[in-house]
């Protein structure tokens, strides 16, 4: 005689005692999956800082117990994603306007410094690669979207990244782009602020073709909003309810 496992009080069960939606997969490996698909959702902006995230309603989603779903949660809480508060519930982790400050600021010079770096390193092949990459920005911003020109913006970003042959740095922007994701999502939203993006990949791509490294850095400096007028157009296109309560004291 099979010996029928003693449910956790905290799981969901039906009417006859099993667990709803009880996935055969080990309980730890459910947990990361659906702690992958969180964080991609949390750092793409889909689930917007502040977000409430319920654990009932996720288990629903994913179709598991509320076990795997609050380990999940945990994980991403480790990750600084999610804010676990007694009584208030789970929270889309909410960063300061200082702390978003500081990681763009840290996010333009490094980006500034790959630029240099890829203009000191510029050979034929990069060349092309950057002229494919303006292509793709050009096409995006006459006859796509946001995501159509979102996805161009990426590509020719990493474009420059691998143009610096410096794979160390090109992880640390990685990194850093992925803590501040979540608050870029109004950009791309104009034909007027793709087009000024478009004119900035131009200098940018034009001083690297030319092995200006100078040139370079600075015109991908100005590309990233982290100084004061770049910053707070950004910062006037943001809901303030993304940020930390303490924001004030930026």
């Amino acid at each position: 005689m099979n010996a029928q496992r003693t449910p956790n009080p905290t799981e969901d069960l039906d009417s006859e005692g099993n667990l709803i939606g009880e996935d055969i997969r080990p309980r730890g490996g459910r947990a990361n999956e659906i702690r992958n698909v969180l964080q991609e959702e949390i750092e793409s902006g889909n689930l917007q800082p502040g977000a409430i995230l319920d654990e009932r309603a996720l288990a629903a989603r994913f179709k598991v117990s509320r076990t795997p779903v609050r380990e999940a949660l945990q994980q991403l809480a480790a990750r600084e994603l999610v804010r676990i508060a007694p009584r208030q519930g789970v929270s889309v982790s909410r960063l300061t306007i200082s702390q978003v400050r500081s990681i763009m600021e840290s996010v333009g010079e490094l980006e500034a410094l790959c630029a240099k770096l890829a203009a000191r390193r510029v050979d034929d092949a990069l060349r092309k690669q950057l002229d494919t990459a303006i292509e793709r920005c050009q096409d995006a911003a006459v006859q796509g979207g946001h995501a159509e020109y979102s996805m161009a913006n990426t590509y020719f970003h990493e474009t420059i990244y691998a143009g610096s042959r410096n794979p160390y740095l090109a992880e640390l922007i990685r990194n850093a782009r992925r803590q501040i994701q979540r608050y870029r999502i109004r950009d791309f939203q104009t034909k007027t602020q793709i087009g000024k993006s478009l004119k900035e990949h131009q200098q940018v791509a034009r001083a690297i073709q030319d092995g200006d490294e100078v040139l370079a850095a600075h015109a991908m400096l100005l590309h990233v909003p982290s100084g004061s007028s770049g910053f707070s157009e950004f910062l006037a296109r943001m809901p303030m309810s993304f940020f930390d309560s303490d924001a004030a004291d930026n």
